[in-house]
């Protein structure tokens, strides 16, 4: 065709759309040498992990060169879209501390920004002139190919590609047909997708440099993809170019699975005559199948943390997630963290370019030893107070326990906090009734005691002995005298030993100790048993142990 051909074919195709001159001139560049980011997710589902950790490279790197972070919401694919999900993920990033700059705000807030609107399925008509401006430039043809009939039709197909090739190549029949032919299929209402007219040649390779995966020798691509479906609504790709390039998107952070199709989005955006974005594949996080054994992605429809939700209903810190997922993207980030335990993780110094390549594993052991060590951080009344809000959020069966016996559970978190080495008993907030349950009203264990070489009778008769000399008047150093003296008593040590080195048989007497802590919190590891009985009292803690004493003459 030519130029005269290709204008009125746009028109043709794309009738009443204003000039693309009108976009670039209602979308100014930016006045700031910041990034430009951006994170776009479905409203298909809950909020990824995956989602939520690309989202995170975007923020900080926003944050820390003083750009933007946008929020972007891409609902064209209406088949899938679960009302209310973008809502989710709007609050999935807030709840996060990582609160897009501009963009969506989910649907009951206005969108904040001069680039908007930022939900694609309102943004048609400027796709369209898009349209109309690749068709003009003689870059895009109308395919009137019947649809394919599903996703069997689409792998078989692929299949058969592969086997004669090591790239899909796919030219699209339809790309020869002269203007009449056009006309004429338009004319018998025939419906079309617009596809891209590829000049790429799969012999010819060039040089690109990925922010993460660094330097590349890029295949061309030679396929005739589709950029906007039979039903007008724009693919991914073409949407992407359009968004990004009209809202100033600096650097566009994804997932590496995405790393195939750069070929076509960088000769979308050459067909437009664009300069090429800056692009970051980031890796998959990944974990082992349960089954299979294999490294695979984390998956929506097999992992329940795949939901960001999980996290916060089962009560992790939300800088505990954000700083593991700082652990996978920077491996220095550790190290950082050990030399500045007192700052917070945004002043930590990300950088793009130290995010491997290597596809990094999900380790719950891992993030449950940052939880534990930001919550050993937390003073007393802040423990509390992150309980009483998770259980407003997540569990409001538990709200008036927590808010009737406030002063115990403070005084029960104040025991082993603070200082050099605080306990790191506690990894989430919906644990915390379950490992402090011996403070709260109606407690009774159910004891399930091994005795192995210890005498019965011994045990009995120190426990009985030792719940008679207990005074809760008496300090922790007098506490401790008391428990090695019953001990000695009741042959729970070697008398010689102590005598010999009495200090050094402090830690000697673990098996008594054991069973007093056992009576009074039903646990064998607690905080430092000597303060749960002052919280509890006198006649609890002797309660207690006499009831282990009735345990023990019944087994």
């Amino acid at each position: 065709m030519t130029e005269k051909e290709f204008s009125e074919l746009a028109d043709l195709l794309y009738p009443n759309t204003l000039d693309t001159s009108f976009y670039f001139n209602k979308y100014q560049p930016r006045k700031t040498s910041g990034e430009i980011t951006r994170v776009a997710p479905s409203p298909t589902g809950y909020l990824h992990i995956g989602t939520l950790y690309q989202g995170l490279v975007d923020k900080m790197m926003a944050d820390k060169s003083e750009g933007s972070f946008i929020l972007r919401l891409e609902d064209t694919d209406g088949k899938r879209e679960i009302k209310g999900a973008g809502q989710i993920a709007y609050e999935g990033f807030v709840n996060f501390n990582l609160t897009p700059d501009e963009g969506y705000r989910g649907d009951n807030l206005d969108e904040i920004g001069d680039y908007g609107p930022y939900i694609q399925s309102k943004r048609i008509e400027i796709y369209h002139a898009f349209a109309h401006e690749i068709v003009r430039r003689g870059r895009a043809f109308p395919c009137f190919c019947e649809k394919t009939n599903g996703k069997e039709e689409i792998i078989k197909r692929r299949e058969e590609e592969l086997e004669n090739s090591d790239n899909l190549s796919v030219k699209d029949p339809c790309r020869d047909l002269s203007l009449v032919e056009i006309k004429k299929n338009l004319q018998e209402g025939k419906s079309f997708a617009l596809r891209l007219r590829s000049n790429g040649d799969l012999s010819k390779t060039h040089a690109f440099e990925d922010c993460i995966l660094g330097k590349k020798e890029l295949r061309e691509n030679a396929k005739d993809d589709i950029l906007i479906k039979s039903n007008g609504v724009p693919v991914y790709g073409f949407a992407h170019i359009v968004d990004d390039t009209l809202m100033g998107t600096t650097t566009i952070v994804r997932g590496q699975d995405w790393y195939q199709s750069l070929p076509v989005h960088l000769e979308i955006s050459e067909a437009f005559g664009y300069k090429p974005f800056k692009y970051a594949h980031t890796p998959n996080i990944c974990i082992l199948d349960a089954v299979s054994g294999n490294k695979r992605k984390i998956s929506k429809r097999k992992d329940t943390f795949a939901d960001v939700r999980f996290f916060l209903k089962t009560g992790y810190p939300t800088d505990a997630v954000v700083e593991y997922l700082l652990n996978l993207l920077n491996s220095d980030f550790e190290i950082w963290r050990r030399n500045n335990p007192e700052l917070h993780y945004t002043k930590f110094p990300f950088s793009v370019k130290k995010i491997g390549v290597t596809n990094p594993m999900f380790d719950f052991m891992k993030l449950n030893d940052i939880s534990k060590s930001i919550i050993s951080r937390y003073s007393a009344e802040k423990v509390y107070d992150e309980l009483l809000s998770w259980a407003k959020n997540w569990s409001q069966d538990d709200i008036k326990v927590i808010e009737n016996n406030k002063d115990i559970l403070i005084q029960a978190l104040s025991i082993d906090r603070g200082g050099v080495r605080p306990r790191k008993d506690i990894t989430y907030m919906s644990e915390i009734l379950s490992l402090y349950n011996y403070v709260l009203p109606g407690f009774n264990p159910e004891f399930n005691i091994e005795l192995g070489n210890i005498n019965k009778d011994n045990l009995i008769n120190f426990l009985t002995d030792y719940s008679n000399s207990y005074t809760e008047s008496i300090d922790n150093q007098a506490w401790f005298e008391n428990v090695k003296v019953v001990s000695l008593k009741h042959n729970f040590a070697d008398n010689k030993t102590y005598k010999a080195n009495p200090e050094a048989y402090a830690g000697n007497i673990s098996d008594t100790s054991k069973f007093i802590r056992i009576a009074i919190t039903g646990k064998e590891n607690s905080p430092e048993l000597f303060s749960i009985m002052k919280i509890l009292g006198e006649n609890k803690c002797k309660t207690r142990i006499n009831n282990l004493i009735e345990y023990l003459k019944k087994i």
